[in-house]
């Protein structure tokens, strides 16, 4: 049986592999002869990565699930410690990203190179990060965890509500985040002009 918080982890980490990997097709493409369209785009994903996954999505994983997970699979505390450096660091590393951007808006082509390469950094070690969890920690808190484990989980990321997962009742906030970025990214990687 697939538990509820843990069939939420996975749509959210898809949904954020789906946002991580159209950051990465659009610096792949750079800004060709809209570079207005083009930084929008780039700013309303990465605020997205910094205001859903990291204040929600971590937090829980943090406060919530690794340390049950730890408790009851101490061979798991090596990954769970990865693990938490990466959410520690990852906060600071989407900020620098929204900062290299912004540089690179304001300053010119001069701050490109290094926008580019600090993303590409940090959506592999996203991705490996996802990885990791779903590899290493999940399969063991299927495992291990209580029904009443579970039931506090379930709740706590019930309350999450992805609306990139296309699941829950969509915020407005984030509709229009999600719409901007869909409509303004070109195609293939939105509904944007090619």
């Amino acid at each position: 049986m697939l538990r509820q918080s843990l069939q939420i982890i996975q749509e959210e980490h898809t949904a954020l592999a789906a946002m991580l990997r159209s950051l990465s097709m659009m610096v792949d493409r750079g800004p060709d002869d809209e570079p207005e369209r083009y930084f929008d785009v780039l700013r309303a994903m990465l605020f997205y990565v910094d205001e859903f996954p990291e204040k929600l999505h971590h937090t829980k994983e943090s406060n919530l699930l690794f340390p049950r997970v730890a408790r009851l699979a101490p061979e798991t505390q090596e990954a769970i410690a990865r693990l938490e450096k990466d959410h520690a660091m990852s906060e600071a590393g989407v900020r620098e990203l929204q900062h290299l951007l912004l540089a690179w808006e304001l300053v010119g082509d001069s701050r490109r190179v290094a926008f580019e390469e600090a993303t590409r950094r940090y959506i592999a070690a996203y991705l490996e990060h996802m990885h990791l969890e779903e590899s290493a920690i999940l399969p063991i808190a299927r495992k291990v965890l209580s029904d009443e484990d579970w039931k506090e989980l379930d709740t706590a990321f019930a309350t999450n509500c992805d609306p990139l997962t296309g699941k829950y009742p969509r915020d407005p906030m984030y509709d229009r985040l999600f719409t901007r970025i869909v409509m303004r990214a070109p195609a293939p990687i939105g509904l944007g002009d090619a």
